[in-house]
């Protein structure tokens, strides 16, 4: 989809569909006045028997709405304007999308409100373009007919003599793409989605976008101590892999390490878990996909950063091979780890991945994984637990994140929490003994193999996957946070 921008009058607009937004409680701008004029007071009508209120995602199609250039018009209410942040104005953009998109279109054009205080205009425009591109795809992708079109371009029409785009439309391109692939990558199904599978769609992206990228086997998983992932790894006829990918933007400077989680599906190992609770386990790599996705689009963007990418791959299955309850396993980093349950296997993969970026001497690490339940009972569906050994570091990965419109939500890391993982027979173990703290438990469990770098958990468990779509968003895969990484290289660039 190509993304344009324009400053025309609403009206002279040409494109398949027009869609303007209305704010809530409050008079029609300049540009709706003008638009209300030409549509001989099509909108005050609308607003006058009160089909038209303004508020947020209200959708008031126009089939033949006369006096504009467009063929069709779409009002849609943008809420409040107090209220209004980028999340609220990117699920008017995917309400927007939802609606029109099950048929083919070319020209598609979103009207952009005006500045108000708090958000420029960049980002005013951003958030509309990026809510519209990432839902106009399903997680449909074996239906037998396509039910969801991408239009061929997206125009972004501005307020007369206002701000010009800077980065916007780039970005929305990009970062929607990136988006969209790493929702791809979580819909599909676990029969065509493994560790393997997963290595040639990385060799393809970092092909295309210039990446370096390093596959480890799994005799080089064992030559690198990697026992822990190899354990989680023995109970699948797939074999696990490991995956390096490294963006060199800079010519120096500091490292910024991203690790994911790769569980192509989980089914609990030995420790299986219910069919309602294993149906959606095609998810457990949404970690590792976004932060593939991630790289893609810092790649694209050209962002001088030096980035190193971190992702775990396996099957978690109850073969004659695999680990069981009692053993213990030696980590990467030489600690030891008593399996008590073999459904907390996200956490032992990522155990040996943060020990190499610690060999690597990076300088602030990052991962994601839906790691827990624990922390979707915590913080429902819609928002990340983060983790962190250093407040400076935490807090600004909370910035990109509320930056990108997303959100996320500090957990404490008390040190009483770290009792909770000790074992009898070994130095820890890999669940903290019962229900209670389970999300933090197991932040500190990785918090064993960062050795003391600045380091923030993201537990995604909950936005990576949505159980139920909404007027503005898909089931399935989010791509929840692709953003968010590409928003912390930005700043990390800045600060180092």
């Amino acid at each position: 989809m190509q993304v344009t921008s324009s400053y025309q009058p609403l009206r002279q607009e040409q494109g398949d569909w027009l869609v303007v937004g209305v704010w809530e409680n409050e008079p029609l701008s300049p540009a709706l006045v003008e638009l209300d004029q030409a549509t001989d007071g099509l909108i005050a009508r609308l607003q006058l028997q009160n089909d038209l209120t303004g508020k947020s995602r209200e959708i008031v199609p126009v089939y033949s709405a006369r006096g504009i250039a467009a063929e069709r018009l779409m009002l849609i209410g943008l809420g409040a304007r107090a209220k209004a942040d980028r999340a609220s104005l990117m699920a008017v953009g995917g309400a927007a999308a939802r609606t029109i998109t099950g048929k083919r279109l070319h020209r598609v054009v979103i009207a952009v409100p005006d500045e108000w205080p708090g958000m420029e205009g960049d980002a005013i425009a951003a958030s509309l373009g990026f809510g519209f591109r990432q839902a106009c795809e399903g997680p449909g992708l074996r239906k037998s007919h396509q039910d969801r079109f991408i239009p061929e371009e997206l125009c972004l029409a501005l307020p007369r003599n206002a701000f010009p785009l800077r980065q916007a439309d780039r970005r929305i391109e990009v970062e929607g793409r990136a988006v969209s692939l790493a929702r791809e990558l979580v819909n599909l199904p676990p029969c065509d989605l493994y560790p393997e599978t997963f290595v040639e769609r990385a060799r393809q992206v970092a092909t295309r976008v210039g990446l370096t990228i390093d596959v480890f086997d799994e005799q080089r998983l064992a030559d690198e101590r990697m026992e822990a992932l190899l354990a989680v790894a023995r109970g699948s006829v797939r074999p696990p892999r490991f995956v390096v990918l490294r963006h060199q933007g800079a010519r120096a400077g500091k490292t910024l390490a991203f690790v994911g989680k790769g569980v192509t599906f989980d089914s609990g190992g030995l420790s299986l878990k219910s069919n309602e609770n294993m149906l959606d386990m095609k998810c457990d790599m949404a970690g590792a996909a976004t932060v593939l996705a991630a790289f893609q689009a810092i790649a694209e963007l050209n962002i001088p950063i030096n980035a190193i990418g971190l992702l775990p791959l396996v099957e978690n299955m109850p073969g004659g091979k695999a680990m069981k309850l009692g053993d213990v396993l030696k980590a990467r980093n030489g600690k030891t780890i008593e399996v008590q349950n073999t459904d907390a296997e996200g956490r032992l993969i990522l155990a040996d991945a943060l020990s190499y970026a610690v060999d690597q001497r990076v300088d602030h690490i990052i991962d994601l994984a839906t790691l827990t339940g624990a922390c979707v009972v915590a913080l429902g569906n819609d928002v990340a637990g983060l983790m962190t050994n250093d407040e400076e570091w935490g807090q600004r990965v909370l910035t990109a994140i509320r930056s990108a419109g997303e959100k996320a939500w500090a957990l404490p890391m008390f040190p009483h929490y770290s009792e909770m993982i000790k074992s009898d027979v070994a130095d820890i173990r890999n669940t903290g003994g019962s229900r209670y703290g389970g999300a933090i438990t197991a932040a500190k469990f990785l918090e064993e193999f960062v050795a003391g770098i600045p380091w923030t958990h993201l537990d995604i468990a909950g936005p990576a996957f949505a159980e139920k779509e909404t007027i503005w968003r898909d089931s399935g895969g989010t791509g929840a946070y692709v953003r968010s990484l590409v928003e912390l290289a930005r700043l990390y660039t800045m600060q180092g």
